[in-house]
């Protein structure tokens, strides 16, 4: 038996075929345009949040290039800041300035797109070059450290072994040693794990410092726990003899004001004894008070002993603040320290397919 179909039959099937088509492609499209607009919407808010956050990151880094920058150029102009100390302060400053203008831009970079731009090579420099640079100022703060206990401590032995030499060796491993803990475990390999190495050679968008147990025992021992030992040691010896001079210095004092304040009896006693002890000069107070409390010599040596304290005071409080700053880092710097972006980077891959998906729906 023949089913015949009539011309408005065909006609209803037809349409009907047709109305369900567009409905299924109208909802496709909706679905489409509801996830790009829920993606344009998340976009056009991070703008703003984008642009203050570059505005917060590039002040940051300028200023810390230009700060640095000054105080180098300070020392060089100035014939009487060109002292062993300040060869310290201005190699230290030295490698702050090129923390910011090598780590501190690519860490911008990536806290503003949320992904490493830069591939593979790129981000072992990076890590290489935050690694070398970062603990190269902490070994110049060590030696600073260094040079203000025999400089306070042992004022009459700091000539002698604070030589110009000396601060050269000195500076010459701050250099050097951050080498053996950045560029070389880093291009080498020994730094990471072999999961580690497989995913970033898959994923060259991510750029992860995930280490090792070997790696960071090794690495913050020579970054962080050795120099922040010894600053501790020496800065408390500092401060413990600068304590102890300063008190010194107000019971010399103190008997001054008491010899000046005698009385004018006891004034003529004390010159008629001289009188009579048969010196062949008399010696009155005023001259014994200028010529044995009140010379030039200890006057510079007081105002030397008291620029040394101040001096001291300030080192003392940029390392408080380099230790509050760098101890929760290195506390919890273990075998899962990864880079803090790497959870942005998958959450901005995933949410890109995501798009990319939707589009091509």
């Amino acid at each position: 038996m023949t089913t015949i179909v009539t011309s408005s039959e065909s006609s209803e099937v037809v349409s009907s075929v047709d109305v369900t088509t567009l409905l299924n492609g109208i909802s496709t499209e909706d679905g489409q345009l509801g996830t790009n607009a829920s993606y344009s919407s998340e976009e056009k808010l991070s703008v703003p949040v984008t642009i203050v956050k570059g505005c917060v990151l590039g002040s940051i880094i300028v200023t810390a290039v230009f700060g640095n920058l000054l105080v180098m150029v300070s020392v060089m102009r100035h014939r009487k800041l060109r002292i062993i100390t300040n060869y310290f302060v201005v190699s230290l400053a030295l490698a702050d300035m090129l923390v910011a203008m090598f780590a501190m831009t690519f860490n911008a970079s990536v806290q503003l797109t949320g992904k490493w731009l830069f591939g593979y090579f790129m981000c072992d420099v990076w890590n290489s070059l935050d690694v070398y640079f970062s603990t190269s100022s902490i070994l110049h703060l060590m030696c600073i450290s260094v040079d203000r206990y025999w400089a306070i401590v042992k004022p009459l032995k700091y000539p002698i072994i604070m030589t110009r030499r000396l601060a050269a060796y000195m500076l010459l491993a701050c250099w050097i040693l951050p080498a053996f803990i950045s560029f070389v475990p880093i291009f080498m390999g020994w730094y990471t794990t072999a999961e580690n190495s497989m995913r970033r050679q898959n994923h060259p968008e991510i750029c992860e410092f995930k280490v090792n147990k070997i790696y960071v025992i090794f690495s913050s021992s020579v970054s962080f726990w050795i120099p922040c030992t010894i600053m501790t040691l020496t800065y408390f010896a500092v401060f413990k003899e600068a304590n102890r001079q300063e008190k010194q210095m107000h019971s010399r004092m103190g008997n001054v004001m008491l010899l000046s304040h005698r009385p004018s009896k006891d004034l003529n006693n004390l010159n008629g004894e001289l009188n009579s002890a048969g010196s062949s000069k008399t010696l009155t107070l005023n001259e014994i008070s200028t010529n044995h409390l009140h010379t030039p010599t200890k006057d510079k040596n007081i105002m030397k002993m008291k620029r040394e304290h101040k001096a001291a005071r300030t080192l003392g409080i940029i390392m408080g603040t380099f230790i509050l700053c760098w101890l929760p880092f290195f506390l919890w710097y273990d075998d899962r320290t990864k880079s803090i972006y790497s959870e942005t980077y998958i959450k901005h891959i995933d949410r890109r397919r995501s798009s990319e998906y939707g589009s091509s729906l």
